[in-house]
C-alpha cells in the first residue's frame, strides 16, 4: 500500500538537527491538538528520534531513519523506524526503581509512554509507533501519589 493509500506520509533523515526540524514540521500539523498536545507529542517524538539515531543507528551518518506520519483531527500516528539491530523494549530496566535511579537508561521509554495514548515496538525493536488521542476524552496517564508518571513494561 502507498503512503497516499495508507495517509502516511514518509521522511527521511540522518541526524538530530534534521530531527528538530522534522519534529517541528509534525508539531505544526496536529489539527485539534491543543497546547498540552503538541507538548506531549514534542517530548514523545523528540525521545524516539533521538533513540533512533543515536542508540538505533549509532550516530552512522550512512543509516538513514524513517519517518512516517499519519495526522488526522483529533489523533496523530508516528511510526519511526532505524537501520539497527533493534533491542528488546521488555528487558530496559524500570528507571523509577532505586538501583536504576542513577542509571541513564529507560527514561525516554518512560517519556514516551507516559505522554502517548499508546507506544508499541515491533518484534526486531527497531521500530516503534507513537499514537496520540487529541481532545477531552483522554486518558490521563498513570501517575504516582507525587504526580509523577509511572512506569509500564512493554506488553508482548
Amino acid at each position: 500500500m502507498s503512503d497516499i493509500e495508507s495517509g502516511f506520509k514518509t521522511y527521511e533523515i540522518c541526524t538530530t538537527s534534521e530531527g528538530s526540524d522534522l519534529e517541528q514540521n509534525i508539531i505544526d500539523r496536529l489539527d485539534g491538538a491543543t497546547e498540552r498536545d503538541r507538548h506531549a507529542v514534542r517530548l514523545a517524538l523528540e525521545e524516539a528520534l533521538v533513540n533512533a539515531i543515536k542508540h538505533g543507528n549509532e550516530m552512522l551518518s550512512e543509516k538513514k531513519v524513517f519517518v512516517r506520519v499519519r495526522s488526522v483531527p483529533g489523533h496523530v500516528t508516528i511510526e519511526i523506524e532505524d537501520q539497527g539491530e533493534g533491542f528488546f523494549p521488555e528487558q530496559v530496566p524500570d528507571p523509577t526503581e532505586d538501583e536504576n535511579l542513577e542509571r541513564p537508561c529507560g527514561r525516554g521509554i518512560m517519556l514516551m509512554r507516559a505522554f502517548m495514548t499508546s507506544v508499541r515496538f515491533n518484534v526486531s525493536g527497531n521500530c516503534v509507533t507513537l499514537e496520540k488521542d487529541f481532545g477531552e476524552s483522554e486518558t490521563p496517564s498513570p501517575t504516582d501519589s507525587a504526580g509523577a508518571p509511572t512506569f509500564a513494561p512493554a506488553t508482548a
